[in-house]
C-alpha cells in the first residue's frame, strides 16, 4: 500500500464517531474556567456590533433623508438591505473558518465592519450610504455565526443552553441600546456621530480578538475540514498513482524503447495520519455548499430553522413598527422611543438568560431519567412552557396599540413578547448547534441566512401591512404565524430524533 492509501485508509478509519471528542492539542474544552469565560466575555461584546450597526441609524432617520436628500424607499433600503447582508454572507465566513480558523475570521471581519461604519460616517450620498452599511453588515455577521461555533468548541453539550442564553444577551443589547444611543447621538451631535461610535467599539474589539483571544478552532473536530483533507489525500493518490504507473514510465522512456520496471525498494515508506499536517489547505479546497445541503437535506434541519427565522424576522418587526407607532401616536422622540423599547430588550435579555439556564436543567433532568443517555431533542422540550405564553402576549401589544393605551400597557407587553420569544429562540440555538457535530459553524451559517431572510421580508412588508390593517392586523397574524412556529418545534421535539438516525444511515 502507498503512503497516500496509507494516509487515507487513517484518514477514514482513524475519526471516531464522536467527532467532538477527538483528542486534539490544547483542547479547547480542557481550558480554565477563566481562559473560557475570557473567551466568552470577548465573543460575547464583539456580537453587540451586530444588533448594535442594524438599529442605531433608526433615530437619525429624517436628519439623513434631509441632508443627503433621499427618498423614504432609500432610507427603508439602507435598513433592510444590511439585514439580508448580515444574513447571507455568514455562509462564506463559516467555510473560511473551517479551514483557516475562527480567529482569522474575527479580525478581518472586525476591519471591514470598521471600515464601512467610518465611510457611512462620511457619506455625502445616499448610494454610497447604502453600499457601505451593506459592507459593514457583512463584517458584522461573523460574529453572530462563528460567535455560536466558537462556543460549541469551548463547552460541553449540557452546558451550551446557560452559555448560549449568555452569549445571545449582547446581540439583544444592541436592538435595546442602539435606539437609545442612536437618538441620543444624534440630537447632541449629529447623525454622523453614532457610526464613529460604531468605528471605536469596533476598533475596540479588533485589539481585543488581537491580542486577548486565542484560536478554538481544531481541525481534527471538523468534518469539514476532513472531508476536504480527504479529497485533498485522494488527488495526491490519483496523481500519485498516474505518475508511478507503467504505462506512463513506459511512454517517459519511449525514445530509448525500454520500459523501466518500478523496484519494490524505492517505493515511498509508509506514512501514518500525522503527514496530515503538513498539507496545507486553500480556499480553493473548501467547496461549503455540499456541507450546506447535507444540512437542509437532514430533515429536522429545515424544520428548526423556520421557526428560528420567523422568531428573528418577529423581533425586527416589533422594534421597527413600535418606534414609528410611539411617533404617529405618541409624539415621542427618538430618545423616548428608544426608552420604551429598551423594555422589549429587558424581557428579551431575562428570557435568555433564564431560557438557557432552563434548557440545561431540562436536559440534566431528561438525562438523568434516560439512564444517564441524553439526545439533542431532549433540550426542546425546555420551549414548552414559554409556548403557551408567547401568542397571547404578541396579540395582547397588538391590541394595546391598536387602541392606543396608554404607554405603560405598550411597555409591559413588550416585556413579555421579548422573554417568551427569546426563551424559546435560545433553545433553539442551542438544538442547532448540539443536532450538526462536527458542523456547527455550517449549521449557525445556515440559521444566519433563514433569519436574514426572513428579517428582510419583515422589514420590507412591516410599514405597508402596518398602514393597511393597523398594529392589530398585524401582530394578530404575527400571533399566528409564531404559532405555526411553535408547532414546527414541537414536531422537531418528538419526530427530530428519528429524522436524524434516518440521515445518519443515509449519509453512511
Amino acid at each position: 500500500m502507498s503512503a497516500t492509501d496509507n494516509l487515507a485508509v487513517t484518514l477514514v478509519q482513524a475519526r471516531p464517531p464522536d467527532v467532538e471528542h477527538t483528542p486534539v492539542d490544547d483542547d479547547p474544552r480542557a481550558w480554565s474556567k477563566a481562559r473560557k469565560t475570557s473567551t466568552l466575555s470577548i465573543v460575547s461584546g464583539a456580537s453587540m456590533i451586530a444588533g448594535l450597526c442594524m438599529v442605531i441609524q433608526n433615530p437619525s432617520n429624517a436628519q439623513i433623508e434631509q441632508q443627503l436628500h433621499a427618498t423614504s424607499q432609500q432610507i427603508s433600503l439602507s435598513m433592510s438591505l444590511p439585514i439580508l447582508a448580515q444574513g447571507g454572507f455568514p455562509v462564506v465566513w463559516s467555510a473560511v473558518s473551517e479551514i483557516k480558523g475562527r480567529k482569522l475570521v474575527y479580525l478581518v471581519s472586525v476591519v471591514l465592519f470598521i471600515l464601512g461604519s467610518a465611510t457611512v460616517a462620511v457619506s455625502k450620498s445616499i448610494g454610497l450610504l447604502i453600499g457601505m452599511r451593506i459592507v459593514q453588515a457583512i463584517g458584522a455577521s461573523a460574529v453572530l455565526t462563528i460567535g455560536a461555533a466558537t462556543l460549541a468548541d469551548i463547552y460541553e453539550p449540557h452546558e451550551r443552553g446557560t452559555v448560549m442564553g449568555i452569549y445571545y444577551c449582547a446581540p439583544l443589547l444592541g436592538p435595546s441600546l442602539g435606539p437609545i444611543m442612536g437618538g441620543a447621538l444624534t440630537q447632541a451631535l449629529t447623525w454622523r456621530a453614532a457610526f464613529w461610535f460604531l468605528v471605536i467599539w469596533g476598533g475596540i474589539v479588533f485589539f481585543a480578538f488581537c491580542f486577548l483571544f486565542r484560536d478554538t478552532f481544531r481541525r481534527e473536530r471538523s468534518l469539514t475540514y476532513q472531508s476536504a483533507l480527504r479529497k485533498r489525500m485522494h488527488k495526491l493518490k490519483c496523481h500519485s498513482s498516474e505518475a508511478n504507473s507503467p504505462t506512463r514510465e513506459k511512454r517517459e522512456d519511449g525514445q530509448n524503447g525500454v520500459q523501466i520496471r518500478k523496484d519494490v525498494e524505492v517505493q515511498p515508506t509508509p506514512v501514518n495520519s500525522v503527514v496530515a499536517k503538513n498539507i496545507t489547505l486553500s480556499f480553493a479546497d473548501i467547496n461549503p455548499f455540499p456541507s450546506y445541503a447535507k444540512i437542509l437535506g437532514r430533515k429536522h434541519n429545515p424544520m428548526i430553522l423556520i421557526p428560528s427565522g420567523l422568531l428573528f424576522a418577529f423581533t425586527y418587526s416589533i422594534s421597527y413598527t413600535c418606534a414609528r407607532t410611539l411617533s404617529l401616536y405618541y409624539s415621542y422622540d427618538a430618545l423616548s422611543t428608544g426608552l420604551v423599547l429598551l423594555s422589549f430588550g429587558i424581557g428579551s435579555l431575562f428570557g435568555s438568560v433564564l431560557g438557557g439556564r432552563w434548557s440545561d436543567r431540562t436536559l440534566a433532568r431528561l438525562r438523568t431519567a434516560n439512564d444517564g443517555m441524553s439526545f439533542p431533542e431532549m433540550r426542546l422540550e425546555s420551549t414548552k412552557v414559554a409556548m403557551w405564553w408567547l401568542p397571547p402576549a404578541v396579540i395582547g401589544y397588538a391590541w394595546v396599540c391598536q387602541e392606543h393605551i396608554h404607554i405603560t400597557a405598550i411597555c409591559v407587553m413588550l416585556f413579555f413578547s421579548g422573554f417568551f420569544s427569546v426563551w424559546i429562540y435560545s433553545s433553539t440555538l442551542a438544538y442547532i448547534v448540539d443536532s450538526n457535530p462536527g458542523r456547527s459553524s455550517s449549521a449557525v451559517a445556515m440559521n444566519s441566512l433563514f433569519r436574514g431572510a426572513s428579517g428582510f421580508v419583515a422589514a420590507e412588508i412591516a410599514i405597508p401591512l402596518q398602514d393597511a390593517i393597523g398594529d392589530g392586523g398585524l401582530y394578530t397574524a404575527w400571533a399566528g404565524m409564531l404559532l405555526l412556529a411553535e408547532l414546527m418545534i414541537l414536531l422537531v421535539l418528538y419526530k427530530g430524533k428519528r429524522w436524524r438516525e434516518t440521515s445518519d444511515k443515509t449519509e453512511k
